[in-house]
């Protein structure tokens, strides 16, 4: 993998490097957002987009985007888990990006240092135990980590406490190791096979889909155990 990118000369830190395209994807992303909600802004704008155009639009491909995303939420978290939407989607479209950017030579690959990674993970903890306390109330959110067993409750707590907290590291490093693996090994093949280019790079741009998908997937079955209640709770309203 090259270590110089464009920003070379101007940042010499690679991980700050990563930190500044980070943040302009971000903030892309959040560009876009206030874009697309500014041409929905009215009933007739909304009506207008109602009915797809047969040309290519902004608004059409994030139509699109979110139209999976839902299809996605629904199936793990239901009909009611679609106001966690905003948030999963945009953890989606930030890695993946990020992973795709990675993919294009001289450019600073994202998720392949530890602490964007880390970033976004510890975004998706506090984000579900927030969740969790919101949907359920402090005490009984913290009784599902004391288990079933109250006479357990003393060695279960702390064990479930940490297994919670190092969410955080298998998110971070699952992302890592497949986003640096797979840049390593594509840099590697387009050096050794340049007419084989083109395949790789779809190759390369399938795991870069897939480690945000599964990096998603994993954030709304988070948000799903944070957010359920106990059957036993449910009988007693």
């Amino acid at each position: 993998m090259a270590d110089s990118t464009i920003l070379s000369p101007f940042i010499s830190d690679p991980n700050i490097q990563k930190f500044v395209t980070g943040g302009a994807i971000g903030g892309g992303l959040l560009f876009l957002g206030s874009l697309v909600k500014g041409q929905l802004k009215t009933p007739e704008r909304q009506e207008h987009f109602v009915v797809p155009s047969s040309k290519v639009s902004l608004v059409g491909v994030l139509d699109l985007v979110v139209e999976g995303l839902v299809s996605l939420s629904d199936s793990v978290l239901g009909k009611h888990g679609r106001k966690f939407i905003p948030f999963t989607g945009a953890v989606f479209l930030f890695i993946f990006l990020s992973n795709l950017l990675g993919l294009i030579p001289a450019m600073p690959a994202v998720t392949t240092t530890v602490w964007v990674n880390v970033g976004i993970s510890l975004a998706v903890f506090l984000y579900f135990n927030y969740c969790g306390i919101r949907e359920q109330g402090l005490i009984s959110y913290l009784k599902h980590f004391a288990g079933p067993v109250w006479w357990l409750a003393w060695f279960i707590l702390p064990v479930e406490i940490v297994s919670i907290t190092l969410r955080i590291l298998t998110l971070n490093l699952r992302l890592f190791w497949n986003i640096t693996a797979d840049h390593m090994v594509l840099h590697s093949l387009t050096g050794l096979f340049k007419v084989f280019a083109t395949p790789v790079f779809l190759l390369g741009s399938f795991v870069c889909f897939m480690q945000a998908f599964i990096f998603t997937i994993l954030t709304m079955l988070y948000l799903l155990f944070a957010t359920e209640h106990d059957h036993g709770d449910e009988g007693a309203h």
